[in-house]
Order: structure tokens, then C-alpha cells, then sequence
């Protein structure tokens, strides 16, 4: 049980070490974005954790940012990898942050609050 705990501690210490800080132009997209169907994290680091709720079943991810591509942007190792299309780049409207990432409208949370 012990040798587990020590193969994923060190999946996860090589995931992070794959990952590429965000590029400076696109600070923008870290933090937390939530709609009710679908929650993307984004990390200055480069690390992504995404879930989404659709028709009956949910779908997860959780990497390192490969590359932005125009506004979209990859997440994955190797070819394991997809690629989130966002129609919407984060703008602010109203006070609040907003972005469409494939298809769906999420808003950034404020860091600390719901």
C-alpha cells in the first residue's frame, strides 16, 4: 500500500513539472470558472482541473497546459490531450469576469468566495 502512495506522489510531482506557467497575456484566464453544468480551474502554474456535467454523465480532466492556440487552449500529456475551445476570452462585464469556453458561459469566482 505504501509503494501506491509513493507511485502517485510522484505521478503528480511529474504532471506538475510538465506544466508551463501561463504566458503573460493570458493571466487573464487563471482562477476559478463555474457555471452549472461545467467547473474549469486554471492555475498560474499551468495546472487545469476541469469538470462538466452533460447528459447524465460528467467528464474530468486534469493536467498541465500544453498550449494556447489563438485564445483556445490544450491541456494533457503527449497525445493525451484535448483542446478547449473558447469563443469568449475573459472580459469583465458588469464587475464580473466572464468567458465561453465550448460553448458554455462560466463566470470567474472572486479567489476565496463561492
Amino acid at each position: 500500500m505504501k509503494s501506491k502512495h509513493i507511485v502517485l506522489a510522484l505521478l503528480i510531482f511529474l504532471l506538475a513539472a510538465c506544466s508551463d506557467p501561463l504566458p503573460a497575456d493570458k493571466l487573464s484566464y487563471a482562477g476559478e470558472w463555474r457555471s452549472s453544468e461545467m467547473l474549469l480551474l486554471i492555475l498560474e502554474d499551468g495546472t487545469v482541473a476541469y469538470k462538466r456535467l452533460q447528459n447524465g454523465g460528467s467528464t474530468s480532466v486534469n493536467g498541465p497546459l500544453k498550449a494556447f492556440q489563438g485564445d483556445s487552449f490544450e491541456v494533457g500529456i503527449g497525445p493525451f490531450s484535448t483542446t478547449f475551445e473558447v469563443s469568449k476570452p475573459p472580459h469583465e462585464v458588469d464587475g464580473s469576469w466572464r468567458m465561453v469556453v465550448d460553448g458554455v458561459l462560466l463566470t470567474r469566482m472572486p479567489p476565496g468566495g463561492n
